[in-house]
């Protein structure tokens, strides 16, 4: 996918249009389509990255990543294997959650740093959470003395 294209059409478009104006107006114009160009790149991956996630999120097996080649993005399917711990499961178990959006936001970053859907990461959290382990609670006090 060439993003340089679409950036530089842009950047070209808005340099002029300024050029229309006087000195002043095409060398504003000019800064801005400067400054534009990397904003933009950004926010166009931020979208490319959404969509990934989307995909991911639909698809039975595997997920869909962004991978950059140089400054230029490809959307790449990843196999998949099954998730631990559900082998031989069915996954057919729904239930609604409620989160605050700070929350949701971190979830969702969460599980583009790792490559899986939301909903791979929350089952692999939620697996991980109700593990048998031990862990401290009300009754579980640790008392003495310390040097340092």
């Amino acid at each position: 996918m060439n993003l340089t294209l679409v950036i530089d059409g842009l950047k070209q478009e808005l340099t002029a249009v300024a050029d229309l104006g006087d000195e002043r107006a095409a060398q504003v114009g000019q800064r801005l389509a400067d400054a534009l160009g990397a904003n933009l790149r950004l926010r166009l991956l931020d979208v490319l990255s959404q969509a990934a996630l989307e995909l991911s999120s639909s698809l039975p097996a595997g997920h869909v990543e962004v991978r950059l080649a140089g400054q230029e993005p490809e959307l790449v399917y990843v196999e998949g294997e099954p998730e631990p711990g559900t082998a031989g499961e069915d996954l057919s178990a729904r239930i609604t959650l409620r989160l605050p959006a700070s929350l949701k936001s971190g979830v969702e970053s969460a599980a583009a740093r790792e490559g899986v859907s939301v909903n791979a990461w929350l089952v692999r959290a939620l697996a991980r959470a109700v593990e048998s382990r031990p862990r401290s609670g009300p009754g579980r006090r640790l008392t003495g003395y310390g040097r340092s």
